[in-house]
């Protein structure tokens, strides 16, 4: 989808709808540069309040529109930018089937929170339908803002589409099932990227062979259980640039049926979206290769298929990882820690400014935080300020969780250096010490999306965070660095 910006509505425009968000009581002022006819009597006539998401459809042409309506913001003072989502979809849902371009008035709405708003229609626009027979005949393509005192610049809505195309990849590969989405797969899917930007980006693939040679045999302990051969995938962006990169890492598990610590059968077909992690990397690094940012990235991929099998690894199992460290495996089912904690010292090799682990890690993240905020775990307070800031930015947000060594004991274990689970207390927590302890050689921060990564319910599906936060961080870099 494509955005434009102008002070007030253009005469011969194409666009085929005109959308004017008024605020409560200020209707006359939200709608004064368009001399709409006989207003203050349909006003009356229909009691229109301008309350949340509450809409009026103009009967009479309206500046060359021939459908035009009000939306009503309710009061602006207490709109959050939560609730900006739902007008977003009203707006989309009565569009995307009829018009090509919209036009849609921001004046009333707070100029802080234009940017939001613009992400919120690009997140609204979305729809999966691969697999079904009957495709949604979408015709949306373009958005024309028009307001006088936006802050949105050029820049900003070419970063808000390329943040649409890669949000959209990453709700795609998740979307998709485990039977054509598997470790194979996303390596096709960034070969196909890396030939799609060959001036921008170089691919590495590691095989089991190859994974196997540099001792990972954390990682070989969960993929081992599966027919579909692990992969370690490297997409490198920008690796010209005389600077050291930030490493983004990405769990991707595609379907995780718990292991011999076999899942509970409901639910688990949402288990496809354990690979969430790596389709936000992927979809990070499209949406990089669009925005063209000047920065030097690396986004690296542990996907893997854990199942039971007579070659998948039993609970108390010792193996020992990349580092050196063993592990003792006491569930199964705390797989993604396994294919991480390989990978994050595999990423040394790219002496990264700092490395970044996104990850539907643990169920006790979905509990304490919910769906609404996204876990942070990092001992690094710059970074951790970095990053809340990109997420208030974006509406993407993060909440700083505790990752102190006093949660470490949890994880000792009598038969090697560390076991992979730390009890039923703290489980986000002790996840990410674990994690730690593999990342001691630079600077590092833990997602774990497992609440933020999906829907579940009528409104089941991917939702590509953290697209939005992590493109916001490495734009604000950017923009520091230049």
């Amino acid at each position: 989808m494509k955005f434009s910006l102008s002070p007030a509505f253009q005469e011969h425009s194409a666009s085929e709808s005109l959308s004017i968000l008024v605020a409560a009581e200020q209707v006359p002022q939200a709608t004064a540069a368009y001399q709409i006819k006989d207003l203050d009597s349909i006003i009356q006539a229909t009691q229109f309040k301008a309350g949340f998401n509450e809409s009026l459809s103009l009967v009479a042409s309206v500046a060359e529109c021939a459908n035009s309506n009000l939306i009503g913001l309710g009061k602006t003072e207490e709109l959050p930018a939560a609730k900006l989502a739902k007008i977003a979809q009203s707006i989309i849902k009565s569009s995307q089937k009829k018009f090509k371009q919209i036009s849609i008035d921001l004046s009333a709405l707070p100029s802080e929170l234009h940017y939001v708003f613009a992400l919120s229609l690009t997140q609204a626009a979305y729809a999966f339908d691969e697999y079904k027979s009957k495709k949604n005949e979408f015709q949306l393509e373009q958005i024309h803002f028009i307001a006088n005192n936006s802050p949105l610049s050029v820049d900003q809505l070419q970063l808000i589409e390329a943040m649409q195309s890669g949000q959209n990849m990453a709700r795609d590969l998740g979307n998709r099932p485990g039977n054509i989405c598997f470790p194979e797969y996303l390596a096709e899917q960034a070969q196909a990227l890396a030939a799609e930007y060959p001036d921008l980006l170089k691919v590495t693939i590691l095989d089991e062979a190859e994974i196997a040679e540099l001792g990972m045999g954390a990682f070989l302990a969960v993929s081992q259980g599966s027919d579909r051969p692990g992969r370690i995938i490297s997409l490198e962006y920008q690796a010209q640039r005389d600077e050291a990169p930030v490493v983004l890492v990405g769990k991707g598990i595609t379907f995780d049926t718990g292991g011999i610590s076999l899942k509970p059968g409901l639910g688990m077909d949402e288990m496809k979206f354990d690979m969430c992690g790596s389709a936000s990397v992927l979809g990070t690094m499209r949406a990089l290769c669009e925005a063209r940012l000047p920065i030097h990235v690396v986004g690296t991929i542990a996907t893997a298929e854990n199942m039971p099998s007579g070659k998948a690894t039993r609970p108390g199992d010792i193996v020992t990882s990349m580092s050196g460290q063993t592990i003792e495996i006491l569930n199964t089912d705390a797989e993604g820690r396994l294919v991480l904690c390989d990978t994050l010292t595999y990423v040394k090799r790219f002496n990264p400014a700092l490395v970044i682990d996104i990850a539907t890690l643990t169920g006790a993240c979905v509990v304490a935080l919910g769906s609404v905020l996204t876990g942070m775990f990092t001992p690094d307070d710059e970074l951790a300020a970095e990053l809340d800031a990109a997420g208030h930015t974006a509406f993407d947000r993060v909440w700083r969780m505790p990752v102190i060594d006093d949660y470490q004991e949890q994880l000792d274990s009598p038969f090697a250096d560390i076991g992979n689970i730390g009890g039923p207390k703290a489980g986000s927590v002790t996840a990410a010490c674990f994690l730690q302890r593999f990342t001691r050689d630079y600077r590092w921060a833990h997602l774990d999306i497992a609440g933020t990564a999906w829907n579940s319910g009528s409104n089941k599906g991917a939702t590509g965070r953290p697209v939005p936060l992590l493109m916001q961080f490495l734009a604000q870099r950017a923009s520091n660095n230049g």
